[in-house]
């Protein structure tokens, strides 16, 4: 957390330090102009409060952010320029060492139909980078083809879920188990295109999270064309992605399926019945490019379970 830390006003960082060493799970931290700084945990809620930096259920007594402190938080989280972070502000969000990711929202400026940058921000997002290793390790076991199989490898897998159960930190800890390897299967070579730097969280071109030996990131870049240059350039046996959703990513997808290589991918979905329903993603089923369908639920107490379904969608385990 100390590269979090380090982006917060210096008047209340040591305050912040204290929560920071205390406050465990947490996964997103909001800050909004004129509104209280919100810590959003797998236990709920919390909100700062200055005075020995506690904090509370009770957003009332909670510290107010002011546009000063979103100045400095800026000034931070750019490293003092913010003209070298324009395209990152463009596409809304700025990667900060250790792989956290902030969010930015403010006012909107288009040129031309498309959108040149966002002044006055207002609102940061920061998304609290996780890596959960060895969360993946009973998946991977139903992932690999069979050894009678005519193919070698793992099966086309498409990873399903809503926003908030962990499907990046599972797809990040599958991408480095297969890189890897395991004492059953010698490690494949992986390409990621990780277009919203969410995956491998580099930082100046390095990742910040341990992918494996055998993974090649291309960072920042739109999943469908890079999905093409990866293969051919960097030779994959897996292409990873992650957020599946346009027509472009679908074609993507079938000329990765048509080159041999296999896909580990992810959607933003309930369940399989709800990918039905949405025509980009229905085309995912509908030919058949997947072999194998992970849909992640989360019960109550925070826990992950997993249902894993066959090529017609059929509940294997």
């Amino acid at each position: 957390m100390k590269h979090i830390l380090k982006i917060f006003p210096m008047h209340i960082r040591n305050e912040l330090q204290a929560v920071f060493e205390k406050l465990r799970g947490i996964e997103e931290i909001r800050v909004r102009v004129s509104q209280p700084i919100m810590f959003l945990t797998d236990q709920g809620e919390y909100f700062f409060c200055t005075g020995n930096g506690y904090l509370t259920k009770d957003s009332k007594d909670a510290y107010a952010v002011t546009t000063h402190d979103i100045s400095d938080m800026l000034v931070f989280i750019s490293r003092y320029s913010l003209f070298a972070f324009e395209e990152e502000i463009r596409n809304g969000f700025i990667t900060l060492e250790g792989g956290h990711r902030v969010g930015l929202s403010g006012q909107a400026v288009f040129q031309e139909g498309w959108m040149h940058t966002i002044r006055n921000i207002s609102y940061l997002n920061i998304r609290v980078n996780h890596e959960k290793k060895e969360c993946a390790r009973r998946l991977i076991p139903h992932l690999y083809r069979q050894p009678k199989s005519r193919q070698s490898g793992i099966y086309n897998t498409l990873l399903i879920s809503p926003p908030g159960r962990g499907k990046t930190t599972l797809l990040r800890d599958l991408i480095r188990l297969l890189s890897n390897g395991t004492a059953e299967h010698t490690g494949l070579k992986v390409s990621i295109v990780d277009e919203r730097s969410e995956i491998a969280g580099c930082y100046r071109g390095v990742p910040q999270n341990d992918v494996g030996m055998r993974t090649d990131v291309l960072d920042g870049c739109p999943k469908s064309s890079g999905m093409m240059l990866l293969i051919r350039t960097m030779s994959p046996q897996v292409v990873a992605v992650d957020e599946l959703g346009s027509k472009e990513d679908v074609e993507a997808v079938a000329y990765a399926v048509h080159c041999g290589c296999s896909i580990l991918g992810s959607v933003h979905a309930q369940d399989l019945e709800e990918v039905k329903k949405k025509p980009v993603l229905r085309e995912f089923l509908e030919q058949n490019y997947f072999e194998r369908y992970l849909v992640i639920d989360k019960q109550e107490n925070g826990e992950r379970s997993y249902r894993l379904y066959d090529a017609k969608q059929e509940l294997l385990c």
